[in-house]
């Protein structure tokens, strides 16, 4: 029981993580990638499809993402989905393909793209701490129901409490390394 506990307490650290680098991949740097589009939702046939599921995405040049639909009737849905989308960019269209220009950083914008970064990392510390605190209820309601030890809970709870330290540690390293590259001209 408590190896199963331990275990799934590091799996959902893990995932909270991955999340946490999975937003901060969508704060765009003045560099253009192509997983920015990902999360981009584009109406098609009255579905909402991922905009990679229609198109095929590609970078042109460093600063230049190219978006090329499938079908030709796309071109105009895809390129209104990427402008309704919450990044700032303008696209336009040259005939079947997209060019997406990254626009350049100003020293304000890249501050305040850092204060969402501290404030999606705030938000990963506080998914570990609770699942921190949710392995720690559950350790406490098997030891009223006498499943295990005093001293058993006790040692659990220093592990949960070193996982919930090296995962907030690692989630501190991604920041600052976000940090840098969002700042990097």
């Amino acid at each position: 029981m408590i190896a199963d506990l331990r275990k799934t307490t590091e799996q959902k650290m893990q995932k909270s993580l991955e999340a946490l680098k999975t937003d901060l991949g969508k704060v765009r740097t003045g560099r253009a990638h192509t997983g920015l589009l990902d999360h981009v939702m584009v109406d098609y046939y009255g579905s909402p499809t991922h905009v990679n599921q229609v198109a095929n995405i590609t970078l042109v040049d460093a600063r230049t993402i190219g978006v090329q639909p499938y079908e030709r009737n796309m071109v105009g849905p895809v390129e209104k989905a990427i402008r309704d989308s919450d990044l700032g960019l303008n696209p336009a269209s040259q005939g079947e393909l997209i060019r997406v220009p990254m626009p350049m950083l100003t020293e304000e914008r890249r501050r305040d793209l850092i204060k969402v970064v501290k404030a999606e990392g705030e938000n990963a510390k506080i998914a570990v701490r609770n699942i921190r605190r949710d392995a720690n209820n559950h350790l406490k309601d098997a030891l009223k129901k006498k499943e295990i030890a005093e001293d058993e809970e006790r040692r659990t709870q220093d592990d949960i409490q070193k996982l919930t330290d090296r995962y907030v540690a690692e989630i501190d390293k991604t920041l600052v390394a976000k940090e840098a590259d969002l700042m990097a001209v």
